[in-house]
């Protein structure tokens, strides 16, 4: 019975991880594209994108590891069947509870490592995505000035920059205006350029070479101009607000957070409402995960004497509206239209009862399918159209 289990769990794990690597870089690559646009636009450095996509990898977990469960047991169970090897098995007396042990402790590791996951490292992976987010937009984490363009910060400093080059250290054709007050303004021109770092964090030098300053004030009767060899413009740098507090959103909280606040009497009801609908909300994935080896046996099986792949296709569309009508839920929950636990474990309720019918029929109704009448009306589909294909031949009466 060991070298059975061991067999199963190798026809599970392939499967498994391998839908888990590639959903997540399927949606790491989507996000990604977005992600350097996002970065160019606000003029960061590119590295930080790398930051903000692994911040982005346990909400993708979260989303992937249902998925990889259902597939892994469901093409596992398929295989079995379509190679009669599932026949033996049941032949030589191993009950279905006997085959789902290998998918239940599957099941089990993982809902303990998806409930981790959101739980606790989704909320605080969030919140430092949207830090950098906040940093970005800020400026806090240095902003790129882009060669031949006028760059503005804030609203007392242009700068624009003719030519960069050794990454930066060498900058040539410099144009510079600054307003230090109200009608103080200087403006400079300069053949080079550096920026050099101070003692004062706050402020930074800029060392011009060989150019011309044009200073004006309220005292004065007519600008100053003056040509220079070498001028140090000090450049106080911008104040950056602090980002907010962890918990703006239901999001960056963990599962006690959320526990806590919806039963706040101090808080909001909008808050209450939204707290326990997202609680709930996270509870019934996790929960779910309980009834997916369920389910990959009941769809995984095809009918005898049929190789039809009619349920891996009908698995996912299962699990995909099923996780938009627990959105769906938690949305109406969060609005108080609904208590949370109608709108979010009614639903489980009829899905569980759901799985439980399909799985009772093949596992104790002789000859059972529960997508036999799908099965059918799928196979006489694919047969009308593969015999309407041009240049396909009937067979001689």
């Amino acid at each position: 019975m060991q070298s059975i289990d061991r067999y199963m769990a190798r026809l599970i794990a392939v499967p498994l991880f391998s839908t888990l690597v590639i959903s997540a870089m399927l949606l790491v690559l989507d996000r990604m594209l977005r992600l350097f646009d996002f970065v160019a636009t606000e003029g960061g450095p590119i590295g930080v994108v790398w930051q903000m996509l692994a911040n982005l990898l346990p909400e993708y977990l979260g989303l992937g590891i249902p998925i990889g469960l259902l597939l892994g047991c469901l093409l596992a169970f398929r295989k079995l069947a379509t190679t009669s090897e599932f026949d033996v098995l049941r032949g030589v007396g191993m009950s279905y509870g006997r085959l789902l042990r290998v998918p239940y402790f599957y099941a089990i590791v993982l809902a303990a490592l998806n409930l981790a996951i959101v739980g606790y490292v989704q909320p605080k992976a969030r919140y430092a995505y949207e830090g950098l987010r906040f940093e970005l937009r800020s400026g806090a984490l240095g902003a790129s000035i882009k060669v031949g363009e006028f760059t503005s910060f804030g609203d007392e400093m242009t700068l624009r920059i003719e030519d960069s080059q050794d990454n930066g250290t060498d900058l040539s054709g410099i144009f510079v205006h600054f307003r230090s007050g109200p009608g103080t303004w200087y403006a400079a021109t300069a053949e080079k350029g550096q920026f050099l770092a101070t003692d004062d964090p706050n402020t930074i030098i800029f060392r011009l070479t060989r150019g011309a300053l044009v200073h004006d004030a309220p005292g004065f009767t007519e600008p100053r101009v003056l040509t220079f060899t070498s001028h140090d413009l000090p450049i106080p740098l911008p104040e950056f607000g602090s980002f907010r507090p962890r918990g703006g959103r239901n999001l960056e909280r963990t599962l006690p957070e959320l526990v806590v606040l919806g039963r706040d009497p101090r808080a909001s009801e909008e808050v209450r409402d939204t707290s326990r609908a997202a609680f709930h909300f996270r509870m019934v994935e996790v929960a779910t995960m309980f009834l997916l080896p369920l389910l990959a046996l009941a769809l995984g099986v095809p009918p005898k004497r049929s190789t039809s792949a009619l349920g891996v296709f009908l698995s996912i569309v299962m699990i995909v509206t099923y996780h938009k009508v627990n959105e769906y839920g938690e949305a109406i929950g969060g609005l108080g239209r609904i208590d949370p636990i109608i709108a979010l474990w009614g639903p489980f309720a009829i899905f569980a009862a759901l799985v439980g019918w399909m799985f009772y029929t093949v596992a104790f109704v002789p000859g059972g399918q529960p997508i036999g009448a799908l099965e059918r009306s799928f196979t006489k589909g694919l047969r009308a159209i593969t015999r309407r294909l041009p240049g396909r031949r009937r067979a001689p009466a």
